[in-house]
Order: C-alpha cells, then structure tokens, then sequence
C-alpha cells in the first residue's frame, strides 16, 4: 500500500432515511433543496439496498464490504471484530486522514475501526448490553408504539442534542484541515441520527410542511391475522398491531418529513462550509442511509423487513469532473461503497483489498458502464426462529428462509410489493432460480447456529462483567459528553423521550 494524494472524501450518513421520502427518489412534496442539488450535481443510484435493515449491522456490513452473517454482524449487539478491515483502515494505509463524527454503532472494545480521530462519542452502548436473551424476549434496543403516539413538535430532543453536537464538531474539523499543514486528503464521515423514531421535529422544520398534502400510506395496513407470518411477528414484536388513527398517523409522518428535512440542512450546512474553505471541487461527496423507513406502510413503522420503505435506502455520489443529474438503476449496496472509495482513491484495481468482499466498486456505473443488477440483505437474530434472506436481481426481489413463506414480487409490476408470485406458475422460473441462488450462497442452519452459540457468549460476558467493577467499552471523548446518550445500563425508550 502507498501514500495517495486522491481526493478527499465526506461521508454523510442520515440514520433510517427512506429513499421515498427524497425528491430524488420521486417524492413530489418533501423539501429537501441540498439533498436535491447534490443529486443534481452527481449521480442518484435508484435501487440501492442496505445489506440488514437495522442499524448496527447494516453499518458493520457498509464498513468492511461484506455480507452481516460473514463478519457476524447478526444484531444490534454484534461485536465488530478489530481484524476486519474496514473503509476507515483501508484509506488510512492509503494515505488519508481519517475521522468520523457522529454515529456508527460500534459494538467492542474497539471504537475506532480505522479512523484516525472520532469526534464524538457513540450514541448507543458499545458493550453486549443490548444482547437479547432468547429465553424472555427481552428487549432494550426495540422502538414501540410511542414513537408514533408521542410524535410531533418539540423543542429539544437528545438526538437534537446529538446531531447539532456531531454537526458543530465536523465543522470544527473541517475548519482544522484548512489550516493543518497536513497534506494528507481527508476521508470523513459525518454520521446524524434523524430522522430516526422518535418522530419529532422542531417548529421551523415543522412549518415546512404547513398546508402539504402529506399523503397517507400508499399500502393500508391489513388486519393482522391477513398479513405475511414475518409481518404479523414484527407488528406485534413492536406494539403495532393495533394500529394508529389517521391523525396520530399523520402528525407522526409530518414530524418524520420535518426531521428529513432537518438532515437536509445540515447537508446544506456541510456543502456550504467545503465551498467557504475551497474544499468542495476535490472532494467527493457521498450521501447515504443505514436503512429505510416504512412510516405506516402496511400498518408497519421502523425498520427490519425488506420491504422496500425498509431495505431501500438513498445514494447520492458526486464525484470532481464527474457526471452531473446521472441517475443509475441497476441493483446496488451499500457494501459497494468500500471498493468505491478505494477505487476513486486510485486503487482501481482494488489491489490493496487483503480478503474477498461482497461489494463492487461503483465507478463503472458513474461513469457509464453498466454490470450485474443484483443486491442480497440478511435479517437475523432479534428473536427470529431462523435467519431470512433477500436477493434483488433485476426486477425481482425474493424473501425467503426456513421459518418463513417464501415471497416474489416483480417490482417493475408491482412496485408496493402487494401481488407476492411465489405459488404462482408463471413465476415458476424465477422463483426456483432465485431460491437455488440463496441456496448456494447461504447456509441458514449454520448462521443460526453461530447466532446461538454468538448470543450465548455474549451474555455469559455480559454477566460476568456486571459482577464487580465492569469494564467500559464506549468511547470516550476529551468533553467527556458521551454521558448525555444512551450508553451502557440503558434502555431505548427510556431515553429517547428525554423530550422538551
């Protein structure tokens, strides 16, 4: 590996961002003007996946370029092993200062991962206290009806807190760069927490959207004892089951389209800073999500399905001297983004990779060629009985694992995903194509079987470390303000609604 005077690159990740909730995306009333000049100034890719739709695996996953169930990313509670190599390590041997500021749901005693400097702390516990334990069920890390009950206007919210925190020290950071006599190019992430649940936003944020015609959801919930076996598990898991009025629905979507705009600001905050310091013409700009959201789709709220409010997330790369308004739609992961950023640091040949990786540099697309329309996302754990797999190849998508129906939409028919084809004959090919294909690449009953033996260790150590002194695993920063999140010993819920 040799030094690389590439150039720099910004990360900018919101947490549990639809794809349909940006303009970009086909969405006619949301105000997100930054988010839209971004795209305007690169390439939107259409039909791009997390590989977990759920926080801390998908980002363990986005980091190192490889499928949860291969670096055992299986939950929220998940150790990311320090041997794997991640974006973070790659670019550093390349030659790059590396930093992050905001949240990567880091989960160990390492808390770096291959940033040089972290700028924050984490805002979620770095240790296994968020292991489930499979006997009762219980839960510290599941969001519930009260996101939705308790939505709206607020002044202050610790995840407020958090990203204007994150914000003002990346901006700090940059401001430092600009004047470093390190020459190094940067690669930063700048990670924000909206607009995940709790569903609040401030009045300004709120007021964009006076007099909106915020639709509904474009798929009705079924009655619980007419939805999907995963459906109905996942709706009562998080209290959904019920469901809600059409005004808490609303008030809830208003205050989620409030926070995306939120994020929009603070892109726009970023983009405007790189422009100030003359930084943003050799800067790649490369905006994302760790997940989606369904936000009342099919009476479903949060994450963890692969519908698509949930599996499809944003991506918006503007490269210097690249294409402007491109937009690509062939299937495409976050796990792509670790080859990409090595191959627009100069690596195009990927030769300083040290083991095989799921993902596929991007470069090729941005700059016109096409390749293989297909992405794969996981979902394990988090009580299910068994693991259950995606692949979205071409226009098809296939859920499919031992505990569960299996389920095929052709999404270029059937874009809500309502006519599942899977018993049907005329999908008969495809479906016994893609099932094969899972087939081949998965191995369901060993992945659970390591997710037993994962969660079983977990908590032995997370017992043996409450007796006596425990040791602390979450990163702490210089302010000493990692105390303000939900840290160790806490429970979701009973800190996201620190509200004002």
């Amino acid at each position: 590996m040799s030094n690389n005077a590439g150039p720099n690159i910004l990360v900018i990740q919101a947490d549990q961002m639809a794809a349909s909730a940006l303009s970009a995306y086909g969405n006619s009333f949301t105000k997100t003007p930054h988010i839209d000049a971004l795209a305007a100034e690169g390439t939107t890719f259409r039909n791009t996946y997390c590989a977990f739709p759920l926080c801390g695996p998908s980002r363990a996953s986005m980091m190192t370029g490889q499928l949860p169930s291969k670096i055992r990313a299986y939950d929220n509670a998940a150790e990311l092993m320090s041997e794997i190599p991640t974006f973070a390590h790659y670019l550093r041997a390349r030659g790059y200062q590396t930093s992050l500021s905001g949240k990567m749901h880091f989960v160990g005693a390492d808390q770096l991962h291959g940033f040089e400097r972290r700028l924050t702390s984490d805002i979620y516990p770095g240790d296994f206290y968020w292991t489930e334990n499979m006997a009762t069920r219980t839960a510290k890390t599941r969001s519930d009806g009260r996101a939705v009950t308790q939505s709206g206007i607020c002044k202050r919210t610790v995840q407020l807190d958090y990203d204007e925190l994150t914000m003002a020290n990346a901006e700090q950071h940059l401001y430092d760069i600009a004047r470093s006599a390190d020459d190094r190019p940067f690669m930063s992430v700048v990670s924000l927490t909206h607009p995940h649940d709790p569903y609040y936003c401030t009045q300004p944020f709120w007021d964009l959207y006076e007099g909106v015609d915020i639709p509904m959801p474009a798929v009705p919930a079924l009655p619980i004892d007419e939805q999907d076996p995963l459906t109905r598990y996942i709706m009562i898991r998080h209290e959904l089951d019920d469901g809600f009025d059409d005004d808490t629905m609303m008030r809830s979507r208003r205050a989620y389209y409030g926070a995306v705009s939120y994020i929009d600001h603070q892109v726009g905050r970023l983009m405007n800073l790189l422009e100030d310091l003359s930084l943003r013409e050799n800067t790649v700009i490369i905006f994302t999500s760790d997940h989606g959201e369904f936000l009342g789709e099919r009476g479903l709220w949060f994450k963890r399905h692969f519908y698509e409010p949930a599996a499809a997330v944003p991506l918006i790369i503007s490269t210097p001297g690249g294409p402007k308004g491109k937009v690509v739609s062939e299937n495409v992961s976050l796990m792509d983004l670790l080859p990409t950023m090595l191959d627009l640091a100069g690596d195009q040949e990927l030769a300083d990779l040290r083991e095989p990786i799921d993902g596929q540099s991007l470069v090729p697309l941005i700059n016109g060629g096409s390749r293989e329309s297909v992405a794969y996302s996981e979902i394990m754990s988090d009580g299910l009985p068994a693991p259950i797999f995606m692949i979205r190849r071409d226009n098809w998508k296939l859920i499919y694992g031992p505990a569960y129906p299996a389920e095929l939409y052709d999404l270029d028919e059937d874009p809500h995903e309502q006519s599942n084809l899977a018993a049907t004959p005329e999908a008969a090919d495809a479906l016994n194509r893609l099932v094969a294909e899972a087939d081949a690449k998965w191995d369901a009953a060993a992945i659970q079987a390591d997710i037993d033996l994962s969660i079983a260790r977990r908590i032995l150590v997370r017992g043996a470390h409450s007796a006596g002194q425990s040791p602390s695993w979450d990163y702490v920063t210089p302010s000493g303000e990692e105390g303000r999140w939900c840290r160790s010993g806490s429970d979701y819920n009973d800190w996201s609604f620190n509200v004002i």
